[in-house]
């Protein structure tokens, strides 16, 4: 049987869609509770398979999008599979904005699995991705197991976490000389866009949105979940520095009644961030405030009388980072404290040209990184210097783990290069 791996011609999108287990009302994450998710369910209910009209609706705009690189796996001249990359701008450690090719839209049909499709596919995109200059490559993973075999690691993490009305009290008042406003789906949709792009440029692990981003955003009601309701802040001179997105659900079951599911809360200032929170856990007959998904630490939870109050219910991994370039990548940020130290880059039969030793010179104001033929101080595989990269993983954690080889002092010195705080987070996945 003939196997082709090549990117997707446009009058093939449809084909490619329907390989994809959502399009098809098929489970597309792992059975077990989400911490993206705000609602009581463990996960959203699947949508039922998409119609003629909805594929060829999807097709269309993704031929119009033109940061959105399929590739697809042919055998006898059928397509059994694909993936695809968009192009994103991820910043990192020192506020720079780097180029990464986000994985997503994944799948391989039941009836051609276990046969390395996937793999070449994965291939093909890491190559296509260094042509377009893009030195990392990221995804979320819907299954945990299967993504560190090409080098990926997870590096940033979310949770969902839950307040009773009752205990959130803060510890000062401190009033706030800006202004909240409850507004419309189309004022949010801009609000959205201008927040973000001020909190990108400093949040490391925040994505750059794509000209759709936000545009699912609706004043309709969606069955139980009940309509998405909008609450913008106004900083004291008129401009918009904070904007969440709430639901107020109706439950059958008593333990779920008057619970306000915050979907997404981003601020430019502390005084927004504060005064919205401040209206969202004290909103009118309420009794409980979920939020998903949520760094892994919130400054609300020192805001509050009892810190405690702010339960983590769930948590996962978010983003997970390949370095398709490691020398591109690994001088393209900043490091906390400044020093050297030389990698050794394990066996990388997708990118064989990430393999062997480098020395790493990096601080605060940048870094070079170069190869060299010597002895490395710390060893590891990709998979670990993915999760390291953003600086929300600690590599003595990895050391002990086994993960990261090498001398006490180069451990606790690539400790602290590397760190970031606070914790790399990114407000959307792809």
């Amino acid at each position: 049987m003939p196997t082709e791996i090549r990117p997707v011609k446009p009058d093939e999108l449809i084909d490619y869609l329907g390989v994809l287990p959502y399009a098809n009302g098929l489970p597309h994450w792992e059975p077990f509770p989400a911490a993206w998710h705000g609602g009581p369910e463990a996960w959203p209910p699947p949508n039922p398979p998409a119609t003629a009209a909805q594929l060829a609706t999807w097709a269309d705009e993704l031929r119009r999008a033109t940061s959105f690189h399929p590739q697809a796996a042919f055998v006898d001249g059928h397509l059994v599979g694909g993936s695809a990359m968009i192009s994103f701008e991820i910043t990192v450690p020192g506020g720079r904005p780097v180029p990464l090719g986000g994985v997503t839209s994944t799948a391989v049909v039941a009836t051609h699995r276990r046969r390395g499709l996937l793999r070449r596919t994965m291939q093909a995109m890491f190559d296509e991705a260094r042509g377009r200059g893009e030195p990392l490559a990221g995804l979320s993973a819907s299954e945990g197991s299967i993504y560190g075999r090409f080098g990926f690691g997870p590096a940033t993490r979310r949770t969902r976490w839950e307040i009773e009305r009752g205990q959130a009290r803060f510890r000062d008042p401190n009033p706030d000389g800006g202004t909240l406003e409850i507004t419309d789906a189309a004022t949010a949709r801009q609000a959205w866009r201008t927040v973000h792009d001020a909190v990108r440029a400093t949040r490391v692990g925040e994505l750059s949105a794509t000209p759709d981003k936000w545009s699912d955003l609706s004043d309709a009601s969606t069955g139980t979940a009940g309509p998405r309701r909008y609450l913008v802040h106004r900083a004291a001179d008129g401009s918009v520095d904070g904007v969440a997105t709430y639901r107020l659900p109706w439950s059958p079951r008593v333990e779920e009644t008057g619970t306000l599911v915050v979907e997404g809360l981003q601020a430019a200032s502390d005084d927004a961030y504060r005064a919205m929170w401040g209206l969202l856990l004290d909103f009118d007959l309420t009794r409980k405030v979920v939020a998903a998904p949520r760094p892994s630490d919130e400054p609300l939870r020192w805001m509050l009388d009892d810190h405690r109050a702010l339960r983590v219910t769930r948590q996962s991994d978010s983003l997970w980072i390949r370095l398709l370039d490691v020398r591109a990548a690994l001088s393209a940020r900043a490091y906390d404290t400044g020093g050297t130290v030389v990698l050794g880059i394990e066996a990388d039969p997708m990118g064989p040209g990430n393999e062997g030793c480098w020395r790493l010179d990096g601080g605060p104001d940048g870094a070079v990184c170069t190869r060299v033929n010597a002895t490395p101080d710390l060893v590891m595989d990709l998979q670990a210097l993915g999760s390291l990269y953003l600086g929300g993983m600690s590599a003595a954690l990895l050391a002990a783990a086994g993960r990261i080889r090498g001398n006490r002092e180069s451990v606790a010195l690539l400790s602290r290069m590397f760190r970031t705080d606070p914790e790399p987070f990114n407000t959307f996945v792809f």
